[in-house]
């Protein structure tokens, strides 16, 4: 899978793809990531990407033209499933949507910043709006690292367990089951006897009641 990703701060995303899970699924062939800087597309000498709005009010707009040439740039070169803005007021993300776009083999990812993009870019370059929260953020940058990682390790050979991501909280509409490792009791403090017995399909009936009871107590209706 391939992910490229137009920002105005490449600097933010150099940290959260050069290491862990992300690091690896690179090294081992599995995704590509490659983040271009949007001001590498102006045509001033200033490399401005930003502009007052037409019409007065605060803040700067991201500009039409380096957007749109550096969309056209990725796209004479290869075809792109889906071309995504991060913005607040898009689809809210979740795990069924990252699912979806683990199975594509190319994305971009536009990250906003300022007050915004060219509302010329959403309505003709954009195929999918995506936001991760009902809150605001100084840019995009964050969020496309969120959408990447969620979507990155799903893909088949990333995590050293093959169904380490289908237990995921979230996979079957159910929050994860609690999880314990060693010491087996430590300062009084105990292990579930169910989880030491060795009895796999008494322990796995375990683990998806206690999923149950934990989706209902943290976020009712989910397992409804």
């Amino acid at each position: 899978m391939r992910i490229d990703i137009l920002t105005v701060v490449p600097q933010l995303l150099e940290s959260p793809f050069s290491h862990s899970i992300l690091k690896r699924a690179k090294e081992k062939g599995l995704a590509e990531i490659h983040i271009h800087n949007i001001r590498d597309f102006t045509t001033n000498k200033h490399k401005t990407v930003d502009d007052a709005p037409f019409g007065g009010g605060a803040g700067m707009v991201m500009m039409i033209e380096p957007v749109v040439l550096c969309l056209e740039h990725l796209q004479s070169q290869r075809k792109y499933d889906d071309i995504i803005y991060l913005s607040p007021d898009g689809e809210l993300f979740d795990q069924k949507m990252a699912n979806r776009i683990s199975l594509f083999q190319n994305i971009i990812l536009l990250c906003g910043h300022y007050k915004g993009i060219d509302e010329r870019i959403r309505e003709h370059f954009i195929t999918k709006e995506i936001s991760i929260g009902n809150y605001v953020l100084s840019g995009g940058e964050i969020a496309a690292a969120v959408v990447a990682d969620a979507v990155i390790r799903l893909l088949p050979g990333v995590l050293n367990d093959g169904t380490s991501a289908l237990s995921d909280s979230f996979q079957d509409n159910l929050i994860a089951p609690p999880v314990y490792t060693r010491p087996a009791e430590f300062r009084g403090l105990k292990v579930p006897d169910i989880l030491l017995s060795g009895n796999t399909p008494e322990v796995e009936k375990w683990r998806h009641e206690q999923s149950v009871k934990r989706t209902r107590e943290k976020r009712p209706g989910m397992a409804d």
